[in-house]
């Protein structure tokens, strides 16, 4: 079967592509921007590319278009795809028809966590030899790729509750039918999607009532927002993890920054862990983890020693380079809690060492200003704040960067960030630039000026 993928080169269709030439298929594809790392991924499966919308490309006809949710009505391509009556469906349901419904599926779902959890649940699995399949909306360090067919029963899911297409204005996680479903966290967040809370919460919802009876739901304790969603209605066993007292599984820092932690069920220790991940937020992640693969056949005793050798995930605290002693991080961070949660696990590492925080406000809920009144608590932490201001930011950062006081500053040029970032950096500092897009380079922009080349 011929399957062409429009937007091909975001993390999830990049991973539908590999994932259907692994199948069989003859996968081609196309996309506005067609860019590294999924470029150069799907380049060396051997994947054509095609730059832009032409509706040329739709010659020879393929068997079946799959369509990403950037792709909206007014598009030359989507037009042309209805004009003609070819056949066509969404990432979501592609992977659900296609993949899923042979599979033991575990989705990993929430506001937050989702790529570390998955990464390190398809991580237990493997090492457990249980080769899962998986696609997740980041590269694991471990397996080089966001997504594999897998020769096991399992299969891992990033469940992300953003809309499906545009024919499709439902969340993607509805269409997984998960067995194990994780639920991390839930706040407001897309707010180019949804309205309010009350909407996502449905969501929510929606995912829960699809999880089996037989199945089960590892649910963060003390999360308000996931207990109202389960209020609405649960047909399957619950497990709470966290790390407050009321947690029935709880995990306890043994080491300042969370690299080693203890886990009690009931109040009773029952294991221990070494994690190369940082602070709290990732302990609970790793116990999520560990919970999953538990119910897919992993016991506790051989999944919490195997976090000691998880090798992390590309872009969630990434050390991209260290030049005269200034350490240069990459993180995907663009929410205030996820932000914050960063920031904590790196101070705890750190101690008192100098932290660079450097923010690309680039998400569209950041873009429509959402977040503005709580994104200079989150941003605390840090030494010394660089605020970037895009030309299509739609709000203006001062009142951030005057929240902060004298240790913000707020440029509007990627060469004038470098040389600012440069000028102040010295031995044994932290930097930490936080973006969910390529933030133009700037990575490599700045271990470029440490260096003294041009």
């Amino acid at each position: 079967m011929h399957v062409h993928i429009l937007g091909i080169c975001g993390t999830f269709m990049g991973g539908i592509a590999a994932l259907g030439q692994a199948r069989g298929d003859r996968v081609t594809g196309a996309d506005q921007n067609v860019y590294p790392p999924m470029s150069t991924q799907l380049e060396a499966l051997g994947i054509r590319l095609v730059q832009g919308w032409d509706p040329a490309q739709l010659k020879p006809r393929p068997d079946l278009l799959v369509i990403g949710n950037a792709l909206s009505r007014g598009n030359p391509v989507i037009e042309a795809v209805l004009d003609q009556g070819l056949p066509y469906c969404s990432g979501p349901e592609w992977l659900a028809r296609y993949v899923l419904h042979e599979r033991f599926v575990l989705a990993v779902a929430g506001t937050h966590g989702k790529t570390t959890t998955a990464s390190l649940l398809a991580y237990l699995l493997d090492a457990a030899g249980l080769a899962p399949g998986f696609l997740i909306g980041g590269i694991p360090a471990d397996f080089g790729v966001s997504a594999r067919l897998g020769a096991g029963e399992q299969f891992v899911v990033e469940a992300d509750e953003y809309d499906t297409a545009f024919f499709d204005k439902r969340a993607k996680f509805v269409h997984y039918r998960p067995r194990i479903a994780i639920l991390n966290n839930l706040e407001y967040d897309h707010a180019d999607i949804y309205p309010d809370l009350a909407s996502i919460r449905t969501q929510f919802h929606h995912l829960v009532r699809t999880v089996p009876g037989s199945g089960r739901l590892i649910v963060r304790a003390d999360d308000a927002e996931l207990e109202a969603t389960l209020a609405m209605g649960a047909w399957t066993p619950i497990e709470r993890f966290g790390r407050g007292a009321r947690a029935p599984w709880r995990v306890e820092a043994t080491r300042p920054d969370w690299s080693e932690f203890s886990v009690f069920e009931q109040g009773k220790q029952v294991g221990h862990a070494h994690s190369p991940l940082l602070g709290p937020h990732n302990a609970e992640n790793a116990l999520a983890a560990c919970l999953a693969a538990r119910h897919a056949g992993v016991p506790l005793e051989r999944s919490l020693p195997a976090l000691a050798r998880f090798q992390g995930v590309k872009r969630r605290l990434e050390l991209r380079g260290t030049v005269r002693g200034v350490h240069v991080y990459d993180d995907f961070a663009h929410h205030p809690t996820a932000i914050a949660n960063t920031l904590a696990g790196l101070r705890a590492r750190v101690g008192r060492d100098r932290i660079l925080a450097v923010l690309e406000p680039r998400s569209n809920t950041m873009k429509l200003g959402i977040h503005k009144d709580t994104l200079a608590p989150s941003l605390a932490a840090a030494d010394r704040v660089y605020l970037y201001r895009p030309a299509n930011l739609g709000w203006d950062l001062s009142g951030v960067a005057a929240a902060l006081g004298p240790r913000a500053t707020v440029a509007s040029e990627l060469d004038e960030l470098t040389r600012l970032l440069n000028a102040e950096a010295r031995a044994q500092d932290h930097i930490l630039i936080m973006s969910n897009g390529g933030f133009g380079g700037l990575h490599e922009r700045l271990l470029s000026a440490l260096a003294g080349q041009p």
